[in-house]
């Protein structure tokens, strides 16, 4: 079912991007919400936070736990390699050199 489902994906590519994608690729797998939640143990399988639209936004780094902070696709600037990478630097960016200093000692 899920190869079957996919079709739907390869038709939409090859129409409006590459035609000859099919061809061009060489390793498929094809990936389900129960697929996600089974090996990245996400959430029925969801990526991000649970947020309501128009009611709030991509957490940032800062948490309630004092020197505990947040990373990823759950965080500011969300879901994606480019935004996870980001979230990244915000996070290492909020980390001055002199809280870390002690630690490296």
């Amino acid at each position: 079912l899920k190869e079957e489902r996919s079709q739907y994906l390869w038709d939409i590519l090859e129409k409006t991007v590459f035609p000859d994608i099919r061809n061009r690729a060489t390793h498929v797998q094809v990936g389900t919400p129960l697929t996600h939640e089974r090996f990245l143990r996400r959430y029925k399988g969801s990526y991000g936070p649970a947020i309501i639209a128009g009611e709030g936004s991509f957490p940032f780094p800062g948490t309630p736990v004092d020197g505990l902070l947040l990373t990823g696709d759950s965080c500011f600037p969300g879901i994606g390699v480019p935004a996870v990478a980001g979230s990244g630097l915000l996070t290492a960016n909020s980390v001055s050199f002199d809280s870390i200093k002690p630690q490296l000692a």
